[in-house]
């Protein structure tokens, strides 16, 4: 009887605990486990930044604006990618404050850490296995003080962002540095100074996650696909219509189609690439006798580019096959219950600062100018954006909603035989 008591008394006391916490709810609070795969809850990659520079960082109201807007279209997870600006952090207080106005709010965040390579971004980085930058001590430690301030919304901590791939030369580092980073947070759990329901994972090119060529295979990578709570794994087509261009140009048996039907054709071999390296991830995984979820952490299609995916390369960039390349990303992915933090929500202009045309600078669902691109314009139509304002102005149409003009700007892929001349 008095054990009974006892437990009757602790579980009042866990409830008075939850119902003093901030925006925290414990009968409709979610875990990554709840959220990851869940079509009711579409992820995205997020980034609020709306100047050439990184230096002047959002405000909490324009933050809040941003969250409205998402959460209108259905999005409820976000992906950020570093702690060491203030964005990060209000961003956080911004979810917050929104949640407590409205308990019935929900966005929830996979809080990137970013991390570097000793010596990183300069001539000579250091990848000594055992040999860490002292700045990645203090990423993890910011980004495990905003989970314990934030925990009704921090779901998910990701460590580091395209952090092994090779191609990354000014920053990469080995698995084993972001092994170590992933067992701290681990151990942390196992502590109770970090939620039990937290998952944890690094977000890597596809490559690093050991799909690719075998450079990347080692114990150190197995050991962090042991670690980790899921994959998170990222796939880029629209960069391969360039660098590994064989799914992309039109086949010969192809040349009697239509230009619009040979645009489809292309589209839907994007999308079947982006699955293909899904699979090569999972296949690596399970010959490890491993087996746990594997979601995508970035892909997208960029609507402006004046390098090798634009009209004097590949032929690749333009609304409408982002909005292909989106459509078939996102039926794929929600019946298959994958999430995809899909590149990206806005565009953000200081990614390539020295370009204002570069691709980079143009990943977004929405423009600078508050403009829905093609991919979306179907929830302009339906009224999802109404009384809703992006720096003050209403959400509208690119190219005025015209769709003939925005066709215009439309190029058929390359044969194979032009890819193949154009790499000569």
């Amino acid at each position: 009887m008095k054990r009974t008591f006892q437990s009757l008394i602790s579980l009042f006391a866990l409830m008075w605990l939850f119902s003093c916490a901030p925006g925290l709810d414990p009968v409709v609070d979610k875990t990554a486990a709840d959220i990851l795969g869940n079509p009711g809850y579409q992820a995205i990659s997020y980034g609020g930044y709306r100047e050439i520079t990184r230096d002047i960082q959002p405000t909490i109201p324009q933050l809040k604006e941003d969250m409205k807007i998402l959460s209108a279209m259905g999005v409820k997870l976000l992906r950020t990618y570093n702690v060491h600006y203030d964005e990060a952090a209000n961003l956080l207080e911004a979810i917050r404050r929104l949640r407590n106005d409205d308990p019935e709010f929900e966005m929830y965040v996979m809080l990137g850490a970013w991390i570097d390579c000793k010596n990183a971004w300069t001539d000579l980085p250091d990848r000594i296995r055992d040999q860490d930058s002292e700045r990645n001590a203090i990423e993890i430690a910011r980004a495990v003080e905003l989970t314990q301030q934030y925990p009704e919304i921090v779901k998910i901590i990701a460590v580091g962002n395209e952090a092994m791939v090779h191609w990354a030369t000014e920053y990469y580092v080995e698995p084993a540095i972001i092994l170590g980073w992933v067992n701290h947070l681990q151990d942390l759990k196992q502590r109770g100074e970090l939620p039990e329901t937290l998952w944890i994972t690094s977000s890597d090119n596809f490559a690093s996650w050991g799909g690719g060529g075998t450079e990347y295979h080692n114990d150190d990578l197995n050991a962090l696909i042991e670690a980790v709570d899921f994959i998170s794994m990222h796939t880029y087509p629209m960069h391969d219509t360039h660098y590994n261009p064989d799914f992309w140009g039109v086949p010969e048996e192809e040349y009697h189609l239509s230009d619009i039907e040979k645009i489809h054709s292309a589209m839907i071999r994007a999308r079947d690439y982006a699955i293909s390296q899904y699979e090569s991830v999972v296949a690596y995984m399970h010959s490890l006798d491993i087996d746990k979820p594997v979601h995508i952490g970035e892909t997208g299609w960029a609507t402006i580019s004046n390098e090798y995916y634009g009209d004097d390369g590949a032929r690749a960039i333009n609304e409408y096959k982002s909005a292909l390349y989106y459509w078939h990303i996102r039926e794929w992915t929600d019946r298959e219950g994958i999430s995809c933090f899909y590149f990206e929500a806005f565009d953000e202009k200081w990614k390539d600062a020295g370009n204002p045309l570069g691709s980079e600078n143009h990943f977004g669902l929405i423009n600078l100018q508050a403009q829905a691109k093609y991919p979306i314009w179907d929830l302009v139509d339906n009224g999802t954006f109404d009384g809703l304002t992006r720096d003050g102005m209403p959400i509208t149409k690119t190219f005025n909603g015209d769709k003939e003009a925005m066709m215009k700007t439309v190029k058929v892929p390359p044969t194979r035989q032009e890819i193949l001349e154009m790499h000569r």
